[in-house]
């Protein structure tokens, strides 16, 4: 699980557009914290900080501590709205967390050991079907991010979410099928060969 931020907020009396729009040119963006079986919280967030916290990666997937004076509030962020023009964030929609909370994330897939791959040496494309895959888990098991190892792959082969590692209590949140992550495809100018004790070289591909 990647590490939990914390972010300063402070409550707002009022909603509404003209509400939202006066925070706004306080240099605050208006959000709101919901769920939990509570009443839903007002609040609004340093216009800096959420922009710094926005260009990092993952932000829908990260649990974030929102403290509100001596109050804290475990949530995670479920909804960004900005500008259909400047991309400036308008509003902030946070899930109040508890410990009985199941939640579904995106979570960013990475891929590696692309130079061990067979398939790539040879001039194969490495076709991302997913660049993130939907769990479901507890908020404090959510992973940072999935780790497709591309080892031994050759052109034609796949990778299936069955062949990425959970962590325990982590499951994928389509449960009906081994879907694909990514594939080896082959390459539109032909495959080449590779030199002796690099991997397979043309023939050996042609026997499997």
């Amino acid at each position: 699980m990647s590490e939990i931020v914390t972010m300063v907020v402070e409550a707002r009396e009022r909603a509404g557009k003209g509400a939202a729009r006066a925070t706004r040119r306080t240099g605050r963006i208006p959000a709101v914290i919901y769920g939990g079986k509570a009443e839903p919280l007002l609040i609004a967030i340093d216009a800096n900080e959420l922009k710094k916290q926005l260009s990092q990666p993952g932000f829908l997937s990260r649990v974030i501590e929102l403290k509100l004076g001596s109050d804290g509030h475990r949530v995670l962020p479920r909804d960004v709205q900005v500008h259909p023009v400047t991309d400036v964030p308008l509003h902030v929609d946070f899930l109040r967390l508890t410990s009985e909370s199941m939640v579904e994330v995106a979570v960013a897939v990475e891929f590696v050991n692309d130079l061990a791959s067979p398939g790539l040496k040879r001039g194969g494309v490495l076709n991302i079907v997913r660049h993130d895959v939907d769990l479901m888990c507890a908020p404090e098991n959510i992973p940072e991010k999935l780790v497709a190892d591309l080892t031994g792959l050759v052109i034609g082969d796949s990778v299936h979410i069955s062949n990425i590692a959970l962590p325990e209590g982590v499951r994928p949140a389509i449960t009906d099928r081994d879907f694909t992550i990514a594939t080896i495809a082959a390459p539109s100018g032909g495959i080449k060969e590779v030199a002796e004790g690099e991997g397979e070289v043309e023939g050996e591909a042609d026997a499997e």
